[in-house]
């Protein structure tokens, strides 16, 4: 009786242990299943948020894991290492890392403009007046960078007249209001909360600088592309299901949002009138993108070409 005992306990044992096994190699696969996306802490990725909130994955049955990252810069490391499959995020440093031959491909726009040029000191009128000054912007790799880089050159005034730090941009506020900078070039809505809550100059919109720019993009990994086409697809409609409601409903997004994204709704709702919706990458957007491309070559940031089979993918 004693050993039938020990052999019933063994037994439940084992089936105990089996079962750990499997639930842990469940909840392994289905990490492995889900997509993970990156994003920036800007309302300039609406549409993934929207789609994150309004629960448009979920219906779809696709389970993802968002990151945020300071900086294009980072988010395209990680894509890089293969930590992300989806990107919403900027031009600049898309096209930079395509350059250094990092498998990812622009499958979607997102937005056009929505940066600003902002300083503490109301005497400066133009980016002319920003020389011998400190001018942050979030990074060397950013959009912001390029635009600041643009602006200056189309002002008879080079990068070199100037400093630049590269700072994290929810700092930047802060140091512009503490006189720690100069000035700043950074993505809304931080842009539209120095403005409104900081009573910061707004120098120029990103518009004025370079009308219609293209700003951020939806890319994939390569590996994620042919190796879960269908997902890809379903995120791709999903991307533009999400930005068509957003346009049909610009204001109504900021209940979408991340809460540490938005001052308030009005603030929200100023800074939501300075960027313009995309999701199409059609022949348009495309120019749009080898336009801006030009420029990188123009300012000396990127030395080649890059073929257009190189820069977009097909879904």
């Amino acid at each position: 009786m004693s050993k039938n005992r020990k052999i019933i306990g063994l037994t439940i044992v084992i089936v105990v242990f089996l079962l750990i096994i499997f639930t842990l190699y469940g909840m392994s696969s289905e990490n492995r299943d889900s997509v993970k996306i990156g994003y920036l802490p800007t309302d300039h990725d609406g549409a993934l948020f929207v789609a994150n909130a309004t629960g448009m994955y979920k219906d779809a049955g696709i389970e993802v894991e968002l990151y945020e990252y300071n900086n294009g810069g980072d988010m395209m490391s990680a894509m890089a290492s293969g930590d992300l499959d989806v990107g919403y995020v900027g031009i600049t440093p898309v096209i930079y890392s395509i350059s250094k031959e990092v498998p990812v491909k622009i499958v979607a726009g997102v937005q056009n403009e929505g940066s600003g040029l902002l300083s503490h000191d109301s005497s400066v009128k133009s980016v002319s007046d920003l020389k011998g000054k400190i001018v942050a912007t979030p990074g060397e790799s950013s959009i912001q960078s390029v635009l600041l880089k643009y602006d200056l050159k189309k002002n008879g005034l080079n990068f070199s007249d100037i400093e630049s730090p590269s700072m994290k941009v929810s700092s930047m506020n802060d140091a512009l209001r503490t006189n720690s900078i100069d000035g700043m070039l950074t993505y809304d809505p931080y842009a539209t909360i120095s403005k409104e809550i900081n009573n910061q100059t707004l120098v120029e919109n990103s518009s004025d600088i370079l009308p219609d720019h293209p700003c951020c993009v939806v890319v994939m990994n390569e590996k994620f592309i042919s190796g879960h086409s269908d997902k890809a697809h379903k995120i791709l409609d999903i991307h533009k299901k999400a930005t068509e409601k957003i346009k049909e409903n610009p204001e109504g997004i900021e209940k979408y949002l991340p809460p540490h994204i938005v001052p308030n709704p009005e603030i929200e709702k100023e800074s939501l009138n300075h960027i313009k919706w995309v999701s199409d990458l059609n022949d348009t957007y495309k120019e749009n993108i080898n336009n801006f491309l030009k420029i990188e070559q123009d300012l000396g940031i990127i030395n080649e070409t890059i073929p257009q089979d190189k820069l977009f993918g097909k879904i």
